[in-house]
């Protein structure tokens, strides 16, 4: 090696091989302030502990002692703040590595230097790009599926908001307020459709001497359908039918003295061609001109009766009616053009519920009339006024409540003291059941008692739906 020759020196001018190991080999605290070796009293040509004649002694293992830790040695840490901000170091990836990161890229789940390691590559990659162009676009399809309709309650905040400012002179009365809310939310949804929506299948479905009946139509015939039978309204109040211009066989009678049913078949087969977005504007007119006359009325039109063929409904009950199958058959629609849609607001809902609820005692009446069930263990009617078997009906929700059913007469009284069977049901189920779209042995009822008479209550439900 240069400068050194063998195991002993040159000459005089040499440093021996020991006093270089023994400079090398000593610690901190065997060298002076000057780094100068301290504590030791041999000259130069001493030999040094743990050394050989000719050298360092083998044995002992040529490794450094351990330093001392600069927090042990008494001197102040330096300040985080001085040393600045660490450049962050860029990742140095294969294309394959950053084509697998694409994934996480967009569903934001990579770290802060994948990111800008994978956005730099998109800047010159072009099939990269793409497909981080796709990946993003599927991300948006994984959010769950938003209405963009209003919220149903949006109108009656804003008049409400409205009239704390300035009383209206012609207020919609609350028993006609369900009528426009559903009837503006339907409108809402039809605005946007195009020819292709107007004319999707739709199926109406309802229950008919406990079997589940339904028929076949587009989204242009369910507006004819509620256009005609709202039509029984607008006719109890002095409007025009929309049945006026058929006669003769088309009407198939007298249109003012038919059914839904009827006037519903009537207006079909009078159209020469399938109903069209044609029939929206008649009958948005007519919902607003019976919101409009109902309103000017208020009061005084309480006594006023709407025929429906076989039986009569107050005004009241049949401003209820047409909304709850209003809303039913909005959700037929929604469902034909696949487009979500939300159950009325819950003071609405409650309405509707109560509706059918006290519908029911005469519904158990006309099954037993119609043999579609047994009498019940009492021989005779129960006098009117009277308390009866009753069954306690229980609705869930926001819109829900407790009615006590009449089981043996349409007359009786509900009697907790005289309650033999307890269901319980969700308050958009009850609705679906007695608008004939949930079958009865499917409802998800909680039931508790006379299982006869929870049955004909639940198909006594599923029979007030109708076309």
């Amino acid at each position: 090696m240069s400068g050194t020759g063998g195991f002993g020196a040159h000459d005089g001018h040499e440093r021996d091989d020991h006093d270089e190991w023994t400079e090398w080999h000593q610690g901190p605290d065997e060298r002076g302030p000057s780094g100068d070796a301290r504590g030791t009293d041999h000259g130069a040509g001493a030999v040094p502990p743990g050394a050989g004649r000719f050298g360092p002694d083998r044995s002992t293992p040529r490794i450094p002692l351990p330093r001392a830790s600069v927090e042990d040695g008494g001197q102040p840490l330096p300040d985080l703040a001085d040393l600045g901000d660490p450049a962050a170091v860029p990742l140095d990836l294969s294309h394959d590595v950053l084509k697998s990161l694409l994934g996480a890229w967009a569903l934001a789940a990579c770290s802060a230097a994948e990111t800008a390691a994978v956005e730099e590559h998109l800047g010159a990659c072009g099939a990269c790009a793409e497909e981080a162009l796709r990946l993003r676009e599927a991300v948006g399809l994984l959010h769950q599926p938003e209405s963009l309709d209003l919220d149903p309650t949006l109108r009656t905040r804003v008049l409400e908001s409205c009239l704390d400012r300035r009383p209206s002179r012609i207020p919609v009365p609350e028993w006609a307020a369900a009528y426009d809310a559903e009837t503006a939310r339907l409108d809402a949804l039809l605005q946007d459709f195009g020819d292709a929506e107007w004319h999707a299948p739709v199926r109406l479905r309802w229950f008919e001497a406990d079997a589940a009946t339904s028929r076949r139509t587009t989204v242009a015939g369910v507006i004819a359908h509620l256009l005609t039978v709202d039509g029984l309204v607008a006719v109890a109040l002095g409007l025009e039918d929309p049945l006026a211009g058929l006669t003769g066989k088309d009407a198939g009678g007298a249109p003012e003295a038919a059914g839904p049913a009827a006037r519903t078949e009537a207006f079909w087969r009078a159209s020469h061609f399938p109903p069209t977005r044609s029939v929206r504007g008649p009958w948005r007119e007519q919902s607003h001109g019976i919101v409009r006359t109902v309103s000017f009325t208020g009061s005084t039109a309480g006594g006023l009766e709407v025929p429906y063929g076989e039986f009569a409904l107050p005004l009241h009950d049949a401003m209820l009616d047409r909304a709850f199958e209003c809303w039913m058959h909005a959700e037929d629609i929604a469902e034909a053009v696949d487009y979500p849609y939300e159950p009325p607001a819950p003071r609405h809902l409650n309405k509707m519920i109560d509706l059918a609820a006290r519908m029911l005692p005469v519904a158990l009446a006309e099954r037993r009339r119609t043999g579609l069930s047994a009498p019940g263990p009492t021989p005779h009617l129960v006098p009117a006024g009277a308390p009866g078997r009753s069954l306690r009906l229980e609705i869930e929700g926001a819109a829900g409540g407790e009615w006590l059913i009449p089981l043996d007469s349409p007359a009786a009284v509900g009697s907790a003291d005289h309650e033999v069977a307890h269901v319980a049901l969700d308050g958009v189920e009850f609705c679906r059941l007695a608008a004939g779209h949930v079958p009865p042995e499917e409802a998800a009822a909680g039931q508790l008692g006379d299982r006869e008479a929870i049955r004909d209550v639940l198909f006594a439900a599923a029979g007030l739906s109708r076309l």
